[in-house]
This record gives C-alpha cells, sequence and structure tokens, in this order.
C-alpha cells in the first residue's frame, strides 16, 4: 500500500528519535519516497546525515538553507502539497501542544499546517506526561482535526519507568498505514479478476499459433487493481512477466481452452473482471502428438473455434462489472460498441494499431473508454501505468457512483 507513496517524515525532539532511521529504512523499502523535516532539538538525537543518506533526499531543519556563501528558501507550502501522507515521529507533548493550538515557530509546524494530505502523529513520552489532562487532550483535539493518531505502546520508558508512552516500534508504524490505507482505499473487500497476454495453441510439442501480446498491460490494470486494495486474480497467458503485489494470485495457463476453465473458477465470487488478454479465436482441430515434418507442397491446418470466454461469461454475470478490451484496425468505434452489446459487457476499452504508440508490445497506449450507455471518453497516448490508472478510474465512477 504504501509503493509510489510521497511520505513526509516529521521528527520531533524525543530520545525515541532514533528509531526514525529504522522507520525511514522500512518506509523506503516498502516502496514510498520519503522527504524528513527535523525540530532544531530532534537533530540532537539523531543525525541529519545518517538520515539523509536513508532517505536519498536532503534533511530540512528551518526555513532558510545557508549552505557555501549561498542562501535558499524551503517552502513549506510545497512540502505540504508534494506528500500524499505526513507522519510526525516520534511526536512529543510539546508538539503535540503546539499543533493542537495553530502555533507556528518552526519548519515542521508550518509544513502541518499547510499539509492538504492525511497527518498522522505517533506520541512518544513518559507515562505520567502521556496520562496528562492536557495531552489527552491534545490527542482529541487533534483527531477532531481528522488528524489519525498511531498509538503508543506500553514498555520500558527512558525515565526507567515502565508502562504506556513508548513510540510504537517501526515495524508496527508501517503497518499501521499499511492498514489504515486498506480500508480506505476504494477496492478493499472486492475481488478482481484480470486476464492477461496471448495465448498459444498447439500444433504439435514444438509449434504454436499465437499473437505478439506481452501481458504488460494487463499487469498493469492488476497492479493498480491491488494498490487500490483489491484482491486480484491474474489469469495469465504465456510471459515472461511476474506480479510481486502480495495481492496479486497469479494463474499461468498456456491456451484458451486453459483460460476459460480458470475464469469460470473465479467470475462467480468476482466483483469486477476485465478481460484484457489477446485470445486466440481458433486453435488447430488436431494436435500432433509428434513434430509435423516439412513436406513437399502446401499445408493445410483445419481449425475450430475456441470459446468465446468474455461473451460466455456476459451471459451468466450477475452483480459483476465486465470490461473488454477491443483492439481493432477499421470501423474501430462501431465494432467496439458491437463487442460491448453481444457480450453483454458494462464497458470496452477500444485501441487501435493505427494509432502510433498503441497496441502490442510497446510501453505505451492509446484508448477509448466506452460504457453500456455509449458515454465515450477518449484519452491521449500515454504510459500503460498511466493507462490502467484511467481505466480503474472510469470503472470507480460507475461502480461506486
Amino acid at each position: 500500500m504504501l509503493r509510489g507513496k510521497k511520505i513526509l517524515l516529521g521528527i520531533t525532539g524525543g530520545i525515541a528519535a532514533y528509531k526514525t532511521t529504522f522507520l525511514t529504512r522500512l518506509l523506503i523499502k516498502a516502496g514510498a519516497q520519503v522527504k524528513i523535516v527535523l525540530t532544531e532539538s530532534a537533530a540532537a538525537f539523531v543525525s541529519p546525515l545518517t538520515l539523509s543518506t536513508l532517505s536519498q533526499n536532503p534533511v530540512l531543519t528551518d526555513f532558510v538553507n545557508e549552505e557555501d556563501g549561498s542562501v535558499s528558501w524551503n517552502n513549506h507550502v510545497d512540502l505540504g502539497l508534494w506528500a500524499d501522507l505526513m507522519v510526525i515521529a516520534p511526536a512529543t507533548a510539546n508538539t503535540l501542544s503546539k499543533m493542537a493550538n495553530g502555533t507556528c515557530d518552526n519548519l515542521l509546524l508550518a509544513v502541518y499546517l499547510s499539509a492538504k494530505c492525511p497527518v498522522y502523529f505517533a506520541p512518544a513520552m513518559d507515562l505520567d506526561m502521556y496520562r496528562h489532562p492536557s495531552t489527552t487532550e491534545s490527542f482529541e483535539k487533534l483527531q477532531s482535526f481528522g488528524n489519525i493518531m498511531i498509538p503508543a505502546e506500553s514498555g520500558e520508558l527512558a525515565s526507567g519507568l515502565s508502562g504506556l508512552g513508548r513510540l510504537a516500534e517501526p515495524e508496527n508504524i508501517v503497518k499501521f498505514l499499511e492498514d489504515d490505507l486498506l480500508k480506505k482505499s476504494p477496492l478493499h473487500g472486492k475481488k478482481v479478476l484480470i486476464t492477461a497476454g496471448p495465448t498459444h495453441e498447439a500444433l504439435d510439442p514444438v509449434r504454436f499459433l499465437g499473437n505478439h501480446a506481452t501481458g504488460t498491460m494487463g499487469f498493469e490494470l492488476a497492479k493498480t487493481a491491488a494498490h487500490l486494495g483489491a484482491e486480484v486474480i491474474l489469469v495469465s497467458g504465456p510471459s515472461q512477466l511476474l506480479a510481486t503485489h502480495p495481492n496479486i494470485n497469479q494463474i499461468d495457463i498456456t491456451s484458451a481452452q486453459e483460460m476459460y476453465e480458470a475464469c469460470h473458477a473465479h467470475f462467480e465470487t468476482s466483483n469486477v473482471m476485465i478481460a484484457a488478454a489477446a485470445v486466440a479465436d481458433y486453435r488447430p482441430k488436431t494436435v500432433s502428438q509428434q513434430k509435423m515434418k516439412k513436406k513437399e507442397g502446401d499445408l493445410t491446418l483445419v481449425l475450430e473455434r475456441n470459446p468465446d470466454i468474455l461473451k460466455s461469461l456476459g451471459e451468466i454475470k450477475k452483480k459483476q462489472f465486465l470490461v473488454g478490451f477491443a483492439l481493432e484496425t477499421e470501423n474501430e468505434l462501431e465494432n467496439a460498441k458491437g463487442k460491448l452489446q453481444r457480450k453483454n459487457l458494462d464497458a470496452i476499452v477500444l485501441n487501435t494499431l493505427n494509432d502510433k504508440g498503441a497496441g502490442f508490445g510497446g510501453n505505451t497506449n492509446k484508448i477509448t473508454f466506452i460504457d453500456k450507455n455509449s458515454t465515450i471518453k477518449t484519452f491521449a497516448l500515454k504510459t500503460k501505468p498511466e493507462v490502467a490508472s484511467d481505466v480503474w478510474s472510469e470503472i470507480l465512477l460507475r461502480i461506486n457512483g
């Protein structure tokens, strides 16, 4: 859930600040981009150089940078706008009180007041300070602002006392963020079925009928769905790609018949199905058990129809939102609309080989999204990850709207 997220980490002056080196490393390992703002007192507990090395970004402590005779401005507004989420850890009683009351006497507090993103705070202080009514009031006030509290943990404290007030362990902070983001994700609790890649229809043990599909578009759609919180079943034809997201269950198949069976096995429990695979329409009627030898003259192959996976799912769909893909070379819009109606789809994604940069093999695509109400939206040429995001945005408008 944190992959690709821009996280602003605010560190205040408590002994628990040393744990932020581990937290930074875990956030980077989870795929996040991290920028760090330190208060002046925090810099006494943890080295800005260490944090800069781990985060791969300069660590900021003041509004003004003065280095090598030059002066530059750390724009708190830009920092607040950059972040997808802000995490203040450790959050001392002093900083929490200032946040609750709108005090703005350092860069971190200015960034907090400017932030447009969700703000998480992880308190860390001694037991009696944690229990004090003023601290409780700060917690309540900040949560009333919509800020999210990462609960402190119990254990041995720096004072030698034992009890509630320890900064949550870095791995627990990361898990809290991931769980909270997952709960709020638009596809949380949804099951998504996606097909990708080509199918190979055997002629003999060596040769097959296939196409140029690589599976990239389907894999990007699966990855985006997983990042949006879905449980994803990805049925993939022969491809060099491998899904690594823990929410994606990749099922590898070879033929159209195998893809048909895998899709029907999972369709009933799915909420959304996207058929992005380039499935062979025909297969050899007879498959030679031995390698076919070259002979004089022409070779005649007798082909038979493969099962129409998308049409068969359209005939049995109930609550599922069913999306097809159409790659066309002529009469593109009319052919795509006809496919949408014949196969009882909720939407279809049209692309055409006539558009430069669209189709198989490349890293870009140009699509037109058409729904069953004949609403048509055409997109510019984009990278396939961007196309996947656009497709899911259109689907979410229709299933959540």
